[in-house]
Parts: structure tokens; sequence; C-alpha cells
């Protein structure tokens, strides 16, 4: 059985996380919101003739777009696979799978404020050169491996 002390602590702690979390609501809130207004956009932007001019040209439109929206893996499969069937190249495609999940621009004001706005910025920095990387690897290695 705990003690008094190991109560105190666990009730303090609690308290503490639920101020946190309070203060951190409206914020998140808003990060859900304006993702879920970006992902309704993607197919739009797609549309727009962003794609179909060089296959890294493609892979930087596709990660740039994917950076901003960021969402969920399934999601990416499904938009990953109407990219390619709109004819967009795979290094694009793997490069927007990766930049959609590891990449948060829209997400950034939550992540600074809860990890400090220099490692926020670095590590999104990192995720997406990172993303144009393992799209890179990605195809070199189908193409070697074929």
């Amino acid at each position: 059985m705990p003690d008094n002390g190991t109560k105190q602590r666990s009730l303090a702690s609690f308290r503490q996380t639920i101020r946190a979390f309070r203060r951190l609501l409206p914020v998140l809130i808003g990060v859900l919101l304006l993702a879920a207004l970006v992902a309704e956009l993607i197919p739009r932007l797609m549309q727009m003739g962003l794609f179909g001019h060089g296959a890294w040209s493609d892979a930087l439109a596709s990660a740039g777009i994917a950076s901003v929206a960021t969402g969920q893996p399934v999601v990416s499969y499904i938009l990953a696979g109407e990219l390619q069937k709109a004819g967009v190249e795979l290094l694009a495609v793997t490069a927007f799978i990766t930049a959609w999940i590891t990449v948060g621009v829209v997400s950034l004001p939550v992540e600074a404020q809860m990890l400090g706005w220099r490692f926020a910025l670095w590590r999104n920095l990192v995720a997406f050169a990172f993303s144009l990387l393992i799209a890179w690897l990605t195809v070199a290695l189908l193409h070697v491996f074929q």
C-alpha cells in the first residue's frame, strides 16, 4: 500500500499534468482543425499542376505539401495511391509519404510549446531532408534489386 507521501506526490503530478493539458488544449484544437483543412486541400493542389516537372521537382513539391499537411500513415497511403494513379513518379510519392508522417509544419506551434522552438525547427528541417534522402534511397534500391 502506498504511503501518504507517495499519494501526495502522485496527486501533485496529476494536477500539474491537467494544468499543462489545459494550457495546451486550445493550441492543439487549432492545429487539428488546420490539419483537417489542409488535408482536404491536398487533392485540389495535386490537380493544379504542381507535378510533372521532373522527378526532383515533383519530390520537393510533394514533400512540401506533405510537410504542411501532416497526417496519419493510413491516409498517406491512400493519397500516395492517388498520386501514382495521376502519374507522379515514385520518388515524389515516397517523399510525400515520408514527409507526411515525419514533418509537421502545422503542428509546429504545439511541438515548440512542448519542446522549444529551436528543437522543433531543427527536427522538422532534418526530417524534411531525410524524407528526400529516404525517397531517393528507396527508388535507387528498387532499381538495384529489380
